[in-house]
């Protein structure tokens, strides 16, 4: 993790194949593509964030391995229960401001695994996405208001960008009820 606790794109790829795994066994290259296939259809394709590879999991405890028995069996992975307390651990990592793709790829992954955490933890994530947004949308608000004389379409733009915050907001506040 950065110095600030929030996740580097190796540790994003992680949470991907941990929170696959988590809600199911799979095999290698299942989980390989689906990790794959995730990742870059929400940041593009990238060799920096790809690099991770499933040996490391298997290496490093976070997932068990059954169904080999010879060449022509495929191996299952399943999380092991190092693998949930890394699940959650990255889960919990704390986001970094600013609209980054490295961000929309941590923020979708949080989206997509949150379900795995405990009531509180999950509440805890849905209020720091509000903080994360709510600055978003101080950020947006002061940057139309010093360009609000400009001439083009920033303004336009910007008030797309507001309202899509806004509706976000209003979205993970109904999910704190």
């Amino acid at each position: 993790m950065f110095t600030d606790n929030t996740l580097t794109p190796k540790e994003a790829v992680r949470l991907c194949a941990l929170g696959i795994l988590a809600d199911g066994p799979s095999s290698y290259a299942s989980l390989a593509a689906e990790v794959r296939h995730f990742v870059s259809h929400i940041i593009g394709p990238s060799l920096d964030v790809m690099g991770q590879s499933v040996e490391l999991l298997k290496y490093e405890g976070l997932v068990d391995v059954s169904g080999v028995e010879d060449a022509r069996d495929e191996e299952i992975l399943t999380i092991s229960e190092l693998g949930r307390s890394e699940l959650k651990a990255l889960l919990l990592a704390n986001l970094r401001h600013g609209a980054t793709e490295l961000n929309k790829l941590i923020v979708a992954l949080k989206f997509r695994f949150m379900h795995t955490l405990s009531d509180e933890d999950r509440a805890h994530q849905v209020d720091m996405l509000i903080d994360m947004f709510e600055n978003e949308q101080v950020r947006l608000e002061t940057l139309n208001a010093t360009h609000a004389d400009d001439h083009g379409y920033l303004g336009t733009w910007l008030e797309r960008e507001m309202v899509e915050v806004e509706s976000r907001i209003t979205w993970l506040k109904t999910l704190t009820n």
